[in-house]
């Protein structure tokens, strides 16, 4: 990525955070974003950052594409959170051939899918393609995506082959020939429009299918090496954004001297509270240092040897976890201290608090992730590593 759009894509989107912030109640309300957000984002390179620069995007490095992401969740967490998925579109359409990530690209940048990765479809395969039947939960910018895709078990006869392990494909369709049902009513990330899509006995070309897990990228570069690795560190960027704006909140209501009932001190002034503050600081410290950590580790791995990046995967998959844990108890803890006010549907530290437990019930964010890294430590193979 070149520093002229580095530049241009970071101003942008710090010159949309004040927007973003007065307006997350809305977003939250709304249960997505509004469009004339969404077209700010879009006007500001968010959605084109890792597309590569032959298709007209920005090709951003990973550390940058880590600080964007950051910057939105710090302004509001469901922003944040669909522009990650948005944004991961170059690398899932590059599983396709790259004739036809080309054509998919002809029109301009900024397309957008969103779906399903859990194996919740049955795809029977036919002349041309493959008559598809599913419905996948949690399809995040499903309600303005331009593109739809979910994950599906292949099958033989309506049923997945005997003696054999499953065998997974997906399954890309235009958003207008995707079911979107109204299901998104959750504790946090409420304005990301995660709701659930569905296609009953829907056909799809054979060139629209793709290999999530497994496939070779048509794209060559540094962004395009292991994708779902990149992804997993995008993830850990939103929870970061998160605490850090937990963090901003807190900070900000200290201003007018406040104090607890029946406190004798401000709580600007307890020393009790400093500590507390203190150590979610720099929790939220250190798990940014170690995403970017990982992440220069990652880009150098995938731009110069690419065979290497296999031996990060069980530490960069243990990492989110870790991540998720240590922004949940700083942003708890800025809750906690934000006493009874904090409470209040349209409280802003309330929406960070439910925000940051409704990422952590996130599959990648699981607790077992942590063994591969431990596993890895003791010189044995991984078996569930991205």
């Amino acid at each position: 990525m070149d520093d002229q759009h580095r530049d241009r894509l970071t101003t942008a989107v710090a010159n949309l955070v004040p927007e973003l912030s007065r307006r997350a109640g809305e977003i939250e309300q709304a249960r997505e974003l509004p469009a004339d957000l969404l077209d700010a984002l879009r006007d500001a390179g968010c959605f084109r950052m890792f597309v590569p620069r032959s298709h007209g995007g920005y090709e951003a490095d990973l550390r940058t594409g880590l600080r964007v992401l950051e910057t939105l969740a710090r302004a509001d967490g469901a922003t944040g959170w669909t522009v990650m998925i948005g944004a991961e579109t170059p690398h899932l359409l590059a599983m396709l051939s790259r004739e036809r990530f080309d054509k998919l690209y002809a029109e301009g940048p900024d397309v957008v899918v969103a779906g399903g990765f859990a194996p919740q479809g049955r795809a029977e395969p036919t002349d041309g393609g493959y008559r598809v039947t599913g419905r996948w939960p949690f399809a995040s910018g499903s309600l303005h995506a331009d593109w739809i895709f979910g994950n599906c078990l292949l099958t033989d006869a309506g049923q997945p082959p005997t003696g054999e392990p499953p065998r997974l494909r997906s399954m890309l369709f235009p958003a207008d020939r995707v079911t979107v049902h109204d299901t998104w009513h959750a504790l946090g990330l409420r304005g990301t429009g995660s709701h659930d899509v569905e296609v009953a006995d829907a056909f799809c070309p054979a060139d629209d299918s793709l290999d999530l897990f497994t496939g070779v990228p048509c794209v060559p570069g540094p962004g395009f090496v292991a994708p779902l690795v990149h992804f997993v560190l995008h993830l850990g960027a939103v929870a970061v954004g998160i605490a850090q704006g937990a963090l901003d909140d807190m900070v900000a209501s200290l201003a007018g001297g406040r104090q607890r009932l029946y406190a004798r001190q401000s709580l600007a002034d307890s020393p009790a509270f400093r500590i507390q503050l203190g150590r979610a600081d720099l929790d939220v410290r250190a798990a940014r240092a170690l995403l970017h950590d990982l992440a220069d580790e990652l880009w150098a791995a995938c731009a110069t040897d690419p065979a290497a990046v296999a031996r990060l995967h069980p530490r960069i998959s243990a990492a989110l976890p870790w991540v998720t844990e240590r922004t949940a108890v700083a942003v708890d803890a800025c809750y906690r201290a934000g006493g009874g006010g904090a409470s209040r549907d349209g409280a802003p530290l309330q929406r960070r608090f439910r925000d940051i437990h409704t990422f952590s019930q996130h599959a990648a964010a699981a607790e077992g992730w942590l063994g591969n890294n431990g596993t890895e430590l003791l010189g044995r193979p991984v078996e569930l590593a991205y």
